[in-house]
């Protein structure tokens, strides 16, 4: 079986030789060694200035709303997983959908200014698959129009943009450390903010709003990572350059077994450091998709259409319209990428597809 993907797993006898250390403290939460210890190295490998780690990917985006006091409209894209919508609803905000680029996949920025209202204070934008939104002109005209700017950046881990990790862009960036993620704790997730002041809320509010055993500092929910997760996270970091190796390595077979077909590959910014954490593909129909995705399945090849439906057509938001999100919806899928996928099964994925396009045509 071939799923879209496996989980980067270190060698078990690792990960409990450094869990040791919490089992010796009888420290397994509350900000141990071990999730000191990550922070530190996190911040020394991505190149960062801060970082809060959170126990999961949402919470991060709910507590950036709330600790910038955000109300009223926030615009966001249609193209992403759903916690980014309903990170946005959960916190009493209405999400404003704004279509997207048609070839990077990112909100169309050239549309942003058209749907901001007296309403709107912030722009929370995916860098999506880890491919960068126009930070620039999304930058321009938060400053214009005095909104804030958050960027889910959950697929981005090591993801650079003009030789500048791409967490730390925008008032507040946050990541998933998913096990589905490239890099993860399991079960995890960060915050990302270079304003100390705004740090240091976002850091109490993480954490119950404690300041100190005795004092609160303000309103707080639980949102810690624990020793169990941070653990993890140490085990599988050192591992990541080869990782990310061998995913570029997969990617390039991808794109030159597919290249020639009647299929659209998602175009990467300029100046962009990839991390090739996704491989969408983009059929010309949701008809072909899902004669391709049938011809996969057969063989125990499992990808997955992500992200679909368009956020826009969800129940609780449904009403606005975004064509180019809800076209590429429909015809696009990730198609099996992880660490040890081999050779052999990435020409046996595309060889189907191309079996399959070639009867479509």
């Amino acid at each position: 079986m071939i799923n879209v993907t496996k989980t980067f797993l270190p060698p078990q006898e690792q990960y409990n030789a450094i869990l040791k250390e919490a089992w010796d403290n009888a420290w397994i939460t509350n900000r141990g060694a071990l999730i000191q210890k990550l922070e530190h190295d996190l911040k020394a490998f991505l190149k960062i200035k801060n970082i809060i780690s959170t126990t999961n990917g949402t919470l991060p985006l709910q507590i950036a709303i709330k600790t910038l006091g955000l109300t009223g409209e926030i615009i966001t894209t249609p193209f992403s997983y759903v916690a980014t919508t309903s990170a946005i609803v959960w916190e009493n905000c209405t999400p404003i959908f704004v279509d997207i680029h048609p070839t990077f996949l990112t909100i169309d920025e050239s549309k942003i200014e058209e749907k901001i209202t007296a309403k709107t204070t912030a722009i929370l934008a995916t860098h999506v698959f880890g491919n960068p939104c126009n930070i620039e002109v999304i930058e321009s005209i938060a400053k214009k129009h005095k909104l804030k700017v958050i960027y889910d950046a959950a697929h981005c881990f090591a993801v650079e943009y003009k030789n500048k990790s791409i967490f730390e862009y925008g008032d507040v960036s946050t990541t998933s450390f998913h096990a589905t993620k490239l890099f993860h704790t399991g079960e995890g997730g960060a915050l990302f903010c270079n304003d100390e002041e705004l740090f240091k809320k976002l850091y109490f509010h993480h954490n119950f709003g404690h300041n100190g055993p005795e004092n609160f500092q303000g309103l707080g929910i639980n949102a810690k990572i624990s020793e169990l997760q941070a653990a993890m996270g140490l085990t599988v970091l050192p591992y990541m350059p080869a990782v990310i190796t061998s995913r570029n390595n997969i990617v390039a077979q991808y794109k030159k077994e597919l290249t020639g077909l009647p299929l659209q590959m998602m175009e990467i910014r300029e100046n962009t450091k990839w991390n090739s954490s996704y491989f969408p593909v983009i059929f010309e129909s949701e008809e072909v998709l899902l004669q391709v995705k049938e011809a996969l399945n057969k063989e125990e090849i499992f990808p997955r259409r992500y992200f679909y439906p368009s956020l826009n057509t969800i129940e609780y938001v449904k009403g606005q319209t975004c064509e180019v999100s809800e076209a590429i919806s429909k015809r696009i899928v990730c198609l099996p990428l992880y660490y040890d996928l081999g050779a052999e099964s990435v020409s046996k994925i595309t060889k189907i597809i191309s079996s399959q396009l070639t009867k479509t045509k």
